[in-house]
Formats: structure tokens, C-alpha cells, sequence
């Protein structure tokens, strides 16, 4: 059986744009490839005309035209990728749509599209639009301009639901539709959400199934297909189970079919358990009988080496050309514990307790011991999804589902590789607003990708990304043990609504040692009450109560250690009445367990796990503070209110914008940018880098002294000499040309070879603090931003705050008062203080610049004084090279490629 491995027909003309191909996912959760026409397609585009209903093809061409012409189908196929764009949209190799555009004047262009009667309503016109529109954009298209009759309502409603503002006019009986294509915040809005609807619905085709065909199921019992039909009967699937073994009658009682196809019901999802060589074939059975999803067990994929992930590429590359989304290869299945579905489609051989967390997790190898941690924490979950080598569904595709999921209310992610960065924090930011995201990250210092996930090596530096995930409000952790000891507290107590806590406990030892752990983690201790080793219930109840009154108090840390005479059943019959009640967080350490005790919890409607009110314990008081240091943090980000963020003034995109362009026509190589250059550039967003002239005599040095009207410094530049703490290579308020003479003698004799110094005259800058904002451009994980106090000192101990733009007026001054040095800013040892508000507005405007140009890959202000009067940028360096698609994703929807340049990281 043929399995082919593109969906793009060859060969293809050198200047097709490759870029522009997409896997995309249309309103129902099903894939389909979008990429650009070419001259071999004139066959399927006859076929695809075929299959149009008459009135659709006089919507489009306003006149019947029941066939094509072989005139109409060589102009509609031959095109030049410029001046006219078209693309198709094909499942299974086969057209469903057609759009196009044509450039009728320099800066507009007319679109049109035509998409089959039967895949109408399945959001392909959007798709089109919107792939278009970055295209014309790229080719320097600004508008464009329909013409359609006012009976076609669903390709008006297309264009009016896509955010721009469109303006209409009537001609003749005919409709004049026009529009600018710049991305807008409201059109950029809209395909966010038709991103997450499309995203969320592929998901929940899985997790609520109502049928499931497990392929490679044998009737011995220790196969792992045996095992996965086991635990979809014995955890009680609410849906249709179906084997499929085509050399057995029956498997484990059930009837078995040969393939897929010989099913005689509907088919969801299917489980894959063969070996990996004969995976691809079992795509191509389900795509034919109609299957939304795979979940492939299977593992020999790129876990095993360069030959696994060109299979897994070409796997991948073949389910959605087909339509199928795929969780793995590699993988250990899916859970959902609702009632209504119980769906046990993995290896666990138990069900997890049904709770209110939702788990996504990268390692099929560790999915087992999670599970077994979560039932033995008694915290229950909602879904779980083992991606394995996710090498489609990802994390980003459970946080768009887990969203509006109602049974999910704390997410939890095990990740070990981020495919898609940008998107990741763009979702994880909407999503952390409503709904904690715990997450561990392994890899989390070197950055290292396993063996299996064929992503590109992150090359921001690991500050960035751990900066990335608390700006998005996910609460990062360090294993999986702290994991679940924020989620029970998430799970089963409020949010505080700050950072005071009080302690009550009977262990005057262990009180001592909470209040320690306390301000160590950033945590106010307002009140900690012994009450002695012999303290009853009531005076349990009695402390808990005043505490949970205390309008000083947020969040209560309670410790239980029994007398040897006592079981502690009353003391928690209390706790677990105080918790139940209380409005603010209430965590203990009850007699060292770990997880949510009988004793301490409220029952849950299923019964079977720890409701809301429950007290989560703690085994070490330690554990329980830190849980709710890390809770208190992420209550403290969802109610900051940077909503009124100020606009930056004085930024010129479209100028900056035409000075990077020509600068890489003329050196499409990449160029480092002259003073002058970098100077403008800067000047585009408000940024005046002071003037440098370079000399090389003491003749030139006292003629720019001249030209920029003395008090002027000497310095040296060259990277060894630059920033030394001792100053001698820099000599301050020269005024007159023998001053400058002075100057030159006494600094040329410090070096062993002035020629190599790099000597610069420039203004004397006030006195300040000296400070660096510097922003790069990496590939996969985008822009960042970082900042600190300039010197060889900070740079020796990497005293540098990361952030990733956009970049609010609050995280700026955030990342200010981050630093260790920050103090030298803010009056240190009596010392005047500078203008902090000027520092944060620069470094807002390196964001903005980041932004806005991700053409520019370097971009470093390595020297800013600042002081009581604002700052002075003395010194800049930058860079800019070829982006190709540059971030691109914000504006068009896409799946991540299954490229097959990538490498382990």
C-alpha cells in the first residue's frame, strides 16, 4: 500500500514559496493542508470544479460556468507567487478550496475563493483569508478589495467576521467590499479565537470518544494490546470498544475485525499498538473509514535515532494529510474520569480517582508512577494526556481544551521540550487568568530536548524562559513532588488574597521552623501561636477560628504533631471543619502525611476522592509553606491591573521598518550597523544614541573635539579595555585642544598597541548609574529583553533580569527592581536616586523595537548612564538578518511542521 510522504505534487517550480505551506485545523478539529497552487494541479482542479454546486460557482464567477476551460484552468494554476497568489486547501491529496488574489494596483490586490459545497461551514474561507492576507502583506499588498453579489451572505459574513474594517459599496447589483490587511488588535483577536475553538474541539474529540477501535489487540494476555482492551472494559467506557486483529475471530470475548473499514459502526478514535513499520498503513485504514484521532502506542519512532524520526515525520506528515490528528507515538494513552465517559484508553492499569485536575505529560515512561502519585495523594484528576514524542498534539492543544473545560480547574503539565515557545505563552497568559498551570519543566538548566521530540534547541538563554513562564502566570516548580503539593492546595482551597500568614501548632519546634520557612519564601508572619504539646481540639478550634477572623491574616499554616496517647481524629475532625468554612487557605502538617488524609477531607460528589474544603498535609512543614508561597505568588499575578498601560509617543514603525529592508537588500547576508545607522534606527523609537567619532591621531581627536564643542571625553572602546572598573582608559572634560593632546599622550601610553584601543571623542555625559539593555531575536523562542547594571563585576555574576515582550509598565518595573545591584538605581548609601521611570520607559521601547522588527537579531545598549535627569544611551550595537515567515503564526493559524531539519536538541 502506497503512503505517500507530501501532499505537495512534484517537481515545483525554484521560486515557489515553501514558507507559505501549512498544516491547518479547520472549525471541526479535523486537518487539512493549505499550500500554494501549482501547474500540476490543473488535474484535481478540474476535479475539485466538478464537485461545486452550480449556484457556489455563480457566486464566484457571476455567470454559470458549469466547467472549466483548459484556457480558465492553465491561468488559474500558473502563477507567479507575486503579482498573482492563489492557494489550495487538499485533504487526502484532493482539493476542497480554492483562493486566490490579484494585484490590480501596487498596494492592492482583489481576492476571491470558491470551497466546495460539502466543506462549507467548516471555517476554510477564514483559513484562506487569512493565509492570503500574510501573503500579500509579505508582498507589500496593503488592501484588498472584493467584488460579490449581495445573495452570497456566507463569503460577505467571511470577510465582515474577520476583524478588519470593511467598507462596502453597491455597483450595478453587485457589492464592492474594501479593506485594509494590516493586522489589527481586533483581527489578531479574532484569529486567536478561532484558533482555540478549532484546537479545543480536536481535543475533546478524543477525551469524549463515543466509540474506540483498539488496533493490534491479541488474545495473549500480556500484549499490550490485550491490556489496552482490558482497561477500556474494566473501567467502564461509556462507548463502543472494537478489536481489530486480522488474525483472530475474537480478542478477550470480543468480536475481531480485520481492519478498520470491516467495522460496521462509527470509529472516533483509534488506540495503535502494532509495530512501527506498519503504523502508516493503519492511518490510511482509518482515514478511510472516517476515524477524527490516533493515539499511537506504538514506540520506534525518533526515540530510536535518525531512522525512527524520519518514520515519525513521515507519520505525522501522513495522518494530517488524511485529516487525523495523532497523541505519540510513543505514548501512554488517554484518561478521562468523567462519569459520563470513563475512558481508560492507556497502560494504566487503574483509573485515576476522579478529581478536578487536568494532567498533560511528555514521558510515557513516567505516566505510570504519575498516576500511581496522584491516586495515592488522593487528588484526583480530570483528563490526562501522555503525549510521548509529541509529535502532533502538544500541551499547547490540552491548555486551548482544559480553557473552558468545566471539569478542570488546576492544570498541571510535565514537559520536557516546548515546540512552539511563542504560542505557548501566548495561550498560557489567556489561560493562567482563570485557571492555574503548574508546571515542571525537565531540562529546565541545559535546555536539552529528549531523544524523541524533533524540536529546534532553544538558544535564549534558560533567565528567558523561565522568565516566559512567570509572566504567564504558571507556577514553575522544580519536580514533580512540589507539583502536587501546589495542586492539592489549588485543588481544594481558595486562592489567599496576599502574602500574611498565621501558624498554629502544638510543636514549638516545628512553629519555629515554619515561621523560618515562612521568610524565606517572601511570606509575612503576622501571628504564630503555640499552643503547648498538650492542646485539645478546642483549643485547635479556637486559634484556627481567631486566625481565620484576623483581617491581617491570609492564608493559616496549621502543625499537629500527637501525644503519644492520642490519635489526632478529633484535631482533624476540627481542621476539616475549619477548611470546609474557612474563606482563606488553610494547609497543615497533620501527623507527617502526605497528600489529603481521610480524616481531613470533604467528601466529593463522585465519592470516590477529596472534595473542595479538604486540607491538603504535608509530610515536612517546609513542603506546606513553600505550596503556599508559590500559591500566594500566582494570586498576587491575577490581580495585577496593568490594564491602563501607557501608549509609547514617538515611534515610527513604517520608517524603521523601510530602513531594515533596504539595509538587508543591500546585504541580504545579514549586517552589523554603523553608528549612523544604528542611530537612526533608534531614533525611530525615541531612542538618542549619543554621537561617537573614532580617531586615530591626537590631530583627529582634537578635530571632533572641535566639531562637538568640547567637554568631551577620550576613551577606549576595544572589548579588553571597555567598562574597566578602575577607569584608566578614559579620560573626562577635555576643553580645549591641549587638554585633548594631554589626554591622547597619557591614554596611549596605557596600551601596548593604540591602534587596536579603538579610541572614541564623545559629550561628556552627566554623572549616573551606568546600565544595559540588550534584545535578541532567537529563532524558536522569539524575542527577549534583558537588563542590568553595566560592568565587569554584574556580567561576571550574571546579574541580569529576562523579559519577553510585550512588555507592560508593570513587568518593566519589575524587571528594574528585580536585579541584585538594583539599589545603586534607588539612592544607594545616599547617593542621588535616577530617574527610574526613564529606565523603564527605555526599556520598554528595546521591547517595542523587538516587537516590531524581528529582523534585527542583536540589538545591545551596552552603555547607559542614568541618572536624576533621565538616561543617556552612549553606546549600541546591533544587528540584522533575513527572518523568513517571521513569527508569523500570530497572524495565521498553522500547526507546528513535522520539519525534518530538526535535530535533537
Amino acid at each position: 500500500m502506497s503512503t505517500p510522504e507530501t501532499t505537495t505534487p512534484s517537481p515545483t517550480p525554484r521560486d515557489y514559496p515553501d514558507h507559505w505551506e501549512a498544516d491547518v485545523l479547520l472549525r471541526d478539529g479535523r486537518t487539512a493542508h493549505l499550500r500554494p497552487i501549482l501547474p500540476t494541479d490543473a488535474e484535481g482542479l478540474v476535479e475539485f470544479y466538478a464537485l461545486v454546486g452550480q449556484q457556489s460557482k455563480y457566486y464566484r464567477f457571476f455567470a454559470p460556468m458549469p466547467t472549466l476551460s483548459d484556457r480558465d484552468v492553465e491561468r488559474f494554476t500558473n502563477v507567479d507567487h507575486r503579482q498573482r497568489v492563489a492557494f489550495v486547501i487538499t485533504l487526502a491529496q484532493k482539493i476542497l478550496a480554492v483562493g486566490r488574489y490579484d494585484v490590480i494596483d501596487p498596494e492592492r490586490a482583489e481576492v476571491a475563493f470558491l470551497v466546495q459545497d460539502q466543506h462549507q461551514g467548516r471555517g476554510i474561507g477564514q483559513l484562506l483569508l487569512e493565509h492570503l492576507a500574510q501573503a500579500g502583506r509579505e508582498r507589500g499588498v496593503k488592501r484588498f478589495v472584493a467584488e460579490v453579489l449581495p445573495e452570497n451572505r456566507r463569503m460577505i459574513q467571511v470577510f465582515r467576521e474577520q476583524g478588519y474594517s470593511v467598507k462596502g459599496g453597491w455597483e450595478e447589483g453587485v457589492m464592492h467590499l474594501e479593506f485594509d490587511i494590516d493586522p489589527t488588535e481586533t483581527s489578531i483577536g479574532v484569529i486567536a479565537a478561532r484558533e482555540h475553538r478549532s484546537e479545543a474541539a480536536s481535543i475533546a474529540a478524543f477525551l469524549t470518544a463515543r466509540s474506540v477501535a483498539v488496533i493490534g489487540a491479541s488474545r495473549r494476555r500480556d500484549t499490550i494490546g490485550a491490556l489496552l482492551v482490558r482497561n477500556l472494559v474494566l473501567g467502564d467506557y461509556s462507548g463502543r470498544v472494537y478489536v481489530v486483529n486480522p488474525a483472530a475471530d475474537s480478542v478477550a470475548g470480543m468480536p475481531s475485525y480485520p481492519t478498520v473499514s470491516d467495522i460496521p459502526g462509527e470509529v472516533d478514535v483509534a488506540i495503535v499498538a502494532v509495530p512501527a513499520e506498519a503504523v502508516q498503513d493503519v492511518v490510511l485504514d482509518c482515514a478511510a473509514k472516517g476515524v477524527h484521532g490516533l493515539v499511537v502506542i506504538s514506540s520506534g519512532f525518533a526515540e530510536t535515532g535518525e531512522e525512527g524520526r524520519r518514520r515519525q515525520r513521515k507519520l505525522v506528515g501522513l495522518a494530517r494529510s488524511y485529516g487525523l490528528r495523532l497523541i505519540g507515538p510513543n505514548c501512554l494513552g488517554v484518561i478521562n474520569t468523567a462519569s459520563e465517559v470513563s475512558l481508560n484508553a492507556s497502560l494504566a492499569p487503574v483509573m485515576p480517582p476522579r478529581g478536578r485536575a487536568g494532567f498533560f505529560c511528555q514521558s510515557g515512561a513516567l505516566g505510570t508512577a504519575i498516576l500511581e502519585k496522584v491516586r495515592g495523594r488522593g487528588l484526583g484528576l480530570s483528563t490526562f494526556v501522555s503525549a510521548g514524542n509529541r509529535a502532533d498534539v502538544s500541551g499547547n492543544d490540552l491548555l486551548q481544551y482544559w480553557e473552558e473545560d468545566d471539569a478542570t480547574e488546576v492544570i498541571l503539565l510535565y514537559l520536557e521540550s516546548i515546540g512552539n515557545p511563542r504560542k505557548f505563552s501566548r495561550i498560557a497568559r489567556r489561560v493562567s487568568r482563570a485557571k492555574p498551570i503548574i508546571a515542571v519543566r525537565s531540562g529546565r538548566t541545559t535546555q536539552g530536548v529528549p531523544m524523541g521530540h524533533a524540536v529546534r534547541h532553544i538558544a535564549a538563554p534558560p533567565e528567558a524562559v523561565d522568565a516566559m513562564f512567570k509572566q504567564a502566570g504558571i507556577i514553575q516548580v522544580d519536580t514533580l513532588d512540589e507539583m502536587f503539593d501546589v495542586a492539592q492546595l489549588l485543588a481544594h482551597q481558595p486562592l489567599p488574597s496576599g502574602s500574611r500568614v498565621a501558624i498554629v501548632g502544638n510543636s514549638d519546634a516545628l512553629g519555629l521552623l515554619a515561621v523560618d520557612a515562612a521568610v524565606a519564601q517572601g511570606l509575612t508572619v503576622t501571628s504564630a501561636t503555640a499552643l503547648g504539646s498538650e492542646a485539645t481540639a478546642e483549643d485547635f478550634e479556637d486559634a484556627l477560628d481567631a486566625a481565620i477572623d484576623d483581617d491581617h491574616v491570609d492564608a493559616v499554616v496549621a502543625v499537629y504533631i500527637p501525644p503519644l496517647d492520642a490519635g489526632g481524629e478529633e484535631v482533624a475532625n476540627v481542621l476539616a471543619a475549619v477548611g470546609e468554612q474557612s474563606d482563606k487557605p488553610l494547609v497543615s502538617t497533620f501527623l507527617g502525611r502526605e497528600g489529603v488524609p481521610e480524616l481531613l477531607r470533604v467528601p466529593d460528589l463522585s465519592g470516590d476522592t477529596a472534595g473542595r474544603g479538604s486540607v491538603p498535609s504535608y509530610p515536612a512543614v517546609e513542603a506546606a509553606v513553600r505550596a503556599l508561597a508559590r500559591v500566594s505568588e500566582y494570586a498576587a499575578w491575577r490581580t495585577r491591573d496593568d490594564e491602563s498601560a501607557a501608549v509609547l509617543e514617538g515611534i515610527e514603525v513604517d520608517q524603521a521598518t523601510r530602513q531594515v529592508n533596504e539595509m538587508l537588500m543591500h546585504h541580504p547576508e545579514g549586517h552589523q550597523l554603523d553608528d549612523a545607522q544604528l542611530r537612526a534606527l533608534l531614533a525611530c523609537y525615541g531612542i538618542d544614541l549619543w554621537e561617537r567619532a573614532f580617531v586615530s591621531t591626537a590631530d583627529e581627536a582634537v578635530a571632533a573635539g572641535e566639531r562637538l564643542g568640547w567637554d568631551v571625553v577620550l576613551k577606549a572602546t576595544a572589548e579588553r579595555l571597555r567598562q574597566r572598573p578602575d577607569q584608566a582608559h578614559v579620560w573626562r572634560n577635555i576643553d580645549d585642544a591641549a587638554e585633548m593632546a594631554d589626554a591622547w599622550e597619557s591614554l596611549t601610553q596605557l596600551v601596548s598597541n593604540p591602534a587596536d584601543a579603538e579610541f572614541v571623542v564623545q559629550r561628556t555625559a552627566p554623572p549616573g548609574v551606568p546600565i544595559a539593555v540588550n534584545g535578541l531575536e532567537d529563532p524558536l523562542f522569539g524575542p527577549a529583553v534583558s537588563f542590568g547594571i553595566a560592568g565587569a563585576l554584574t556580567d561576571l555574576v550574571g546579574d541580569r533580569a529576562f523579559r519577553i515582550p510585550p512588555i507592560s509598565p508593570l513587568d518593566a518595573a519589575e524587571t528594574v527592581r528585580s536585579v541584585k545591584a538594583a539599589p545603586l538605581l534607588f539612592g544607594f548609601r545616599g547617593s542621588e536616586q535616577v530617574d527610574v521611570e526613564a529606565v523603564e520607559e527605555l526599556i520598554r521601547r528595546v521591547a517595542q523595537l523587538k516587537i516590531d522588527l524581528p529582523q534585527v537579531s542583536t540589538l545591545d545598549l551596552v552603555l547607559v548612564h542614568a541618572n536624576a535627569e533621565g538616561v543617556s544611551v552612549l553606546h549600541a550595537t546591533a544587528r540584522v538578518d533575513q527572518v523568513a515567515d517571521a513569527r508569523s503564526d500570530l497572524f495565521v493559524r498553522r500547526l507546528t511542521a513535522p520539519a525534518a531539519d530538526t535535530l535533537p536538541g
